[in-house]
């Protein structure tokens, strides 16, 4: 698991890199995508990062990019809210994933469905795992990571 995490994470900084941003901006407009458009304040939390200077840096950057911008509210005008540019970051991001997606894909092919179900199942409480143990270290309620699949 240590090797597997150490080079996700390395994954990610690379495909940052190629496309010009760094790697916390990358995991925001990542998170934007994942739970939808939020306020600076809520992906400063998702993210872990400093609500204020810091969330406003990220959001600065990724609108400099053209992978993000601010919108108000149209239910509250005093709000702003973070969207994420689901094209801009298909078209920038995407290729970087390609190779990736396409090897995993021919990997998956020569698994039977059970081992997929298995693999599903792993993954999920794996990221599940993880997102109870960030909220722990980072002392915030557990976050909700969607419904646990079942292995049959």
């Amino acid at each position: 698991m240590r090797t597997f995490m150490a080079h996700a994470v390395l994954l990610q900084e690379a495909v940052a890199k190629a496309v010009g941003i760094n790697a916390t901006d990358l995991q925001c407009a990542n998170l934007l995508l994942l739970h939808g458009p939020c306020t600076p304040g809520e992906l400063a939390e998702r993210a872990g990062i400093t609500a204020g200077g810091a969330v406003t840096t990220v959001i600065d950057r990724l609108e400099r990019a053209g992978l993000a911008r601010r919108e108000r509210s149209g239910t509250d005008r005093r709000k702003v809210l973070v969207i994420a540019d689901e094209a801009a970051l298909r078209r920038r991001v995407g290729p970087s994933y390609q190779r990736i997606g396409q090897r995993w894909g021919a990997h998956l092919e020569t698994f039977t469905d059970e081992q997929l179900e298995f693999a599903v199942a792993l993954l999920a409480r794996a990221a599940e795992l993880n997102a109870e143990e960030t909220a722990q270290l980072r002392g915030t309620p557990s976050p909700r990571t969607g419904p646990r699949p079942t292995i049959r």
